[in-house]
């Protein structure tokens, strides 16, 4: 056990390791914060990110998948796009929804957006350029198998808690060995 921590490649590797975990964690928690506590009006670089929480697109987007929509002109979303919006009226009142766009009109010089989810039978109200947060550019795999993972309890529990326990403990365990390490020179 002595050879292997005093290794200099498990050494590189470890701390890498712990690097690499700990930027997925705080980008991964920082982006959710993001989304969440700024109610979707901040972005990153002109994207944002949203999170699937009903079926009104499947089979393309499933319940929990995260999409990534970047801010375009209204001019260049086009019938048969995917935007995500903050609905105003009714049902769709203060909740950011992501469907297709299925007509398109052009009033006073603003664009106006017919959009409908894909599992629907019925038209949303309409949606005007102002309420557009953008077209949808990607779905990410990877994000959402982790965001349906963790969003589970044992999931929370295995992705979140024990990594950061881990990290917590073995840079505890580290710092004591080696102060040990150096009592025991110094002796």
């Amino acid at each position: 056990m002595e050879k292997l921590r005093n290794n200099k490649v498990f050494k590189i590797c470890s701390v890498v390791f712990k690097i690499i975990v700990f930027i997925a964690m705080i980008g991964f928690v920082l982006s959710v914060c993001l989304q969440r506590f700024s109610n979707n009006k901040l972005s990153i670089f002109n994207f944002r990110m949203f999170t699937v929480i009903s079926g009104s697109m499947e089979p393309k987007y499933k319940i929990g998948d995260v999409l990534i929509a970047k801010e375009v002109k209204p001019e260049n979303i086009k019938v048969g796009d995917n935007i995500s919006y903050l609905g105003t009226v009714n049902s769709f009142k203060d909740k950011v929804v992501t469907h297709q766009v299925v007509g398109i009109e052009k009033i006073d010089g603003n664009y106006y957006f017919h959009t409908k989810g894909l599992a629907n039978i019925v038209e949303d109200p309409l949606v005007s350029s102002n309420q557009v947060y953008g077209k949808v550019i990607y779905k990410c795999f990877i994000i959402s198998l982790v965001y349906k993972i963790v969003s589970t309890n044992i999931g929370f529990y295995l992705f979140i808690i024990i990594p950061i326990l881990y990290i917590i403990s073995s840079e505890i365990i580290s710092t004591l060995l080696d102060k040990e390490e150096k009592k025991r020179n110094r002796d």
